[in-house]
């Protein structure tokens, strides 16, 4: 059983937890592999934070569209972040939106490799 601490030094808190449970029933090979994938794929929150500030700029959305959520990133490229509105409601969750997306990926990763 590999020790998510170890190979995912990077990650902390409720992302830790979830990685922890996903990697308790893997070997260490398969572990070490979802960790090289993972680590490729993951967003780190900070990314996404920055990235919402810039929607103040008048480039709004590009946290939307890191995340893979296309529909709602062409909506606040073209209404300004919803007013700015949308934008200050992401800057207040962007741990929650990088999460959801990291999660989605982890998922994907774990049934990809058993």
């Amino acid at each position: 059983m590999a020790n998510v601490y170890e190979i995912l030094p990077e990650i902390v808190g409720e992302e830790q937890f979830y990685i922890a449970s996903l990697l308790k029933n893997m070997d260490d090979t398969k572990a070490m592999q979802f960790a090289n994938i993972y680590r490729a794929r993951r967003k780190d929150p900070q990314i996404i934070l920055l990235v919402t500030l810039v929607g103040f700029l008048g480039i709004a959305g590009i946290q939307r569209f890191l995340t893979d959520q296309i529909g709602m990133g062409i909506l606040y490229l073209l209404t300004a972040g919803i007013c700015w509105i949308g934008t200050i409601i992401d800057l207040v969750n962007y741990k929650k939106i990088a999460f959801e997306y990291n999660q989605k990926e982890a998922n994907q990763i774990a049934s990809m490799l058993r």
